[in-house]
C-alpha cells in the first residue's frame, strides 16, 4: 500500500477493486492544511474515465503489470494484433493503444502489457527510427531562429498518418529518430 503522495502519473492503482492508470495528477494545498491530489484516471478494463480527489495519506494498492515482448502483426478493425515468439496472438483495442498507433509498423517489436491474463495495452521503445514520407522543402532565407516544419512519417496504418515537427534541413525520404514519449524529433539517422 502506497500513500497518494507517492503515486505518480503512469502508476496503476486499485480503486474500488478495479485497476486504474493515473493519467494526470494535480496537487493542491499546503503543508499546514495538508495536500489533496486530483487525479484523472482511466479504468484499464472498460476505458471509462474517472476524476477523483484524494488526501495525501489515502492509501492505494499499486499494481505491477506483466509485460511480454511482442511483434506487431496486423490491424483487424477495431483490433490491433500482436504476436509473441511462441506465435500466440494478442488483440488490443484501438482506444487502449494510445499514441502507439502513430508509430506502428509491420514487424515492429514492442511490449504488450497484461492485466489478469489479458493484453490491455502496448509499450513502445523510447526512441524509434521512421522514414519521412512527406515534408515541404525548406524555403531559402527562412532560417532565423529554431524554425520547424511538419513532416509525415511512415506508419503501418495509412488512415493514421502522423506528423511531427522537424527542423528545416530534414528532407523527404530521410530517416529520423523520434522520442515516442514526447513525439519529438531527436536527430537524422545517417546510413
Amino acid at each position: 500500500m502506497k500513500p497518494a503522495k507517492e503515486i505518480r502519473v503512469g502508476n496503476i492503482i486499485m480503486v474500488d477493486a478495479k485497476p486504474f492508470i493515473v493519467l494526470r495528477s494535480d496537487v493542491n494545498g499546503s503543508s499546514r492544511t495538508g495536500f489533496t491530489y486530483k487525479w484523472k484516471m482511466k479504468n484499464l478494463l472498460t476505458n471509462a474515465p474517472l476524476e477523483n480527489v484524494f488526501r495525501g495519506d489515502d492509501k492505494f494498492d499499486v499494481v505491477v503489470l506483466d509485460k511480454k515482448p511482442v511483434t506487431y502483426s496486423y490491424f483487424a478493425d477495431p483490433l490491433y494484433v500482436f504476436m509473441d515468439e511462441e506465435y500466440n496472438q494478442y488483440e488490443i483495442e484501438e482506444e487502449n493503444m494510445g499514441d502507439a498507433i502513430n508509430y506502428l509498423k509491420d514487424g515492429m517489436e514492442c511490449e504488450a502489457v497484461f492485466y489478469d491474463g489479458k493484453a490491455i495495452s502496448v509499450e513502445l521503445p523510447i526512441t524509434i527510427a521512421r522514414q519521412v514520407i512527406y515534408t515541404e522543402p525548406a524555403v531559402k532565407g527562412n532560417t532565423s531562429g529554431n524554425v520547424l516544419k511538419e513532416a509525415k512519417i511512415e506508419n503501418a496504418i495509412e488512415s493514421k498518418q502522423f506528423t511531427i515537427q522537424v527542423p528545416l534541413f530534414v528532407n523527404q525520404d530521410d530517416t529520423i529518430e523520434i522520442d515516442t514519449r514526447t513525439a519529438e524529433y531527436k536527430k537524422v539517422v545517417r546510413n
